[in-house]
């Protein structure tokens, strides 16, 4: 066979790979469905949202995105909304990339989604609960694996591995636009028994300023 045809063979077998190593280090147009930190909330569909509340007062019910100007501010005047996926288009409930999550908008005074938090439900059953850590990976995978800049904790007095592993990890990415932030833990309280441990994942994706 000509060394032509060879080239053009390898040159087909590699290509999807290439691309495929390409697009996964693409920085996603959305940050979580379609929602993107630094957009308009207004731009915000309301279906498929469901429950939205006020992380500062829970008691307050929202029946839309537009209404979040009823969440009291904190003190970098952001109003917080926690909210989860509708089961009408989520049958799996409000989970990302099969964890079971708390999810929260902050939204500025000027309209804008500031940031978006999700972290892992720590109410979870306990099977689904003690994998919580590696959602983190999953989402340094989601936004590249290179350009992360993480430290691990030691472990302090008492603290315990489980399974063998202790991990307190904080790794943190600049994107255009935004900056990720992953903190993941894995470890046992010095007052814990056999069954009960730390294990959970929490992700902040903030809009950086201009």
């Amino acid at each position: 066979m000509k060394r032509t045809s060879l080239a053009a063979i390898f040159a087909m077998v590699l290509l999807p790979f290439v691309m495929h190593a390409a697009s996964a280090q693409a920085v996603p147009t959305y940050d979580l469905r379609d929602i993107t930190v630094g957009m308009p909330v207004g731009d915000l569909p309301n279906e498929g949202y469901v429950n939205l509340t006020c992380v500062k007062d829970p008691s307050r019910k929202l029946n839309a995105w537009s209404a979040w100007r009823d969440c009291p501010a904190d003190e970098q005047s952001r109003h917080a909304v926690r909210f989860d996926f509708d089961p009408e288009t989520s049958q799996d409930g409000t989970k990302v990339a099969g964890h079971p999550v708390l999810l929260t908008v902050l939204v500025d005074d000027k309209g804008t989604v500031t940031g978006l938090t999700i972290e892992t439900d720590p109410k979870a059953r306990l099977y689904i609960r003690k994998k919580a850590f590696l959602l983190g990976n999953q989402v340094k995978s989601r936004y590249g694996a290179d350009g992360w800049d993480c430290q691990e904790r030691q472990p302090t007095a008492g603290e315990q591995p489980v399974g063998g592993v202790f991990l307190r990890e904080l790794c943190k990415k600049t994107v255009p636009g935004r900056m990720l932030t992953v903190e993941r833990e894995l470890f046992r309280k010095p007052d814990q028994d056999i069954k009960s441990f730390v294990d959970q994942t929490l992700i902040r994706i903030t809009k950086q300023a201009n």
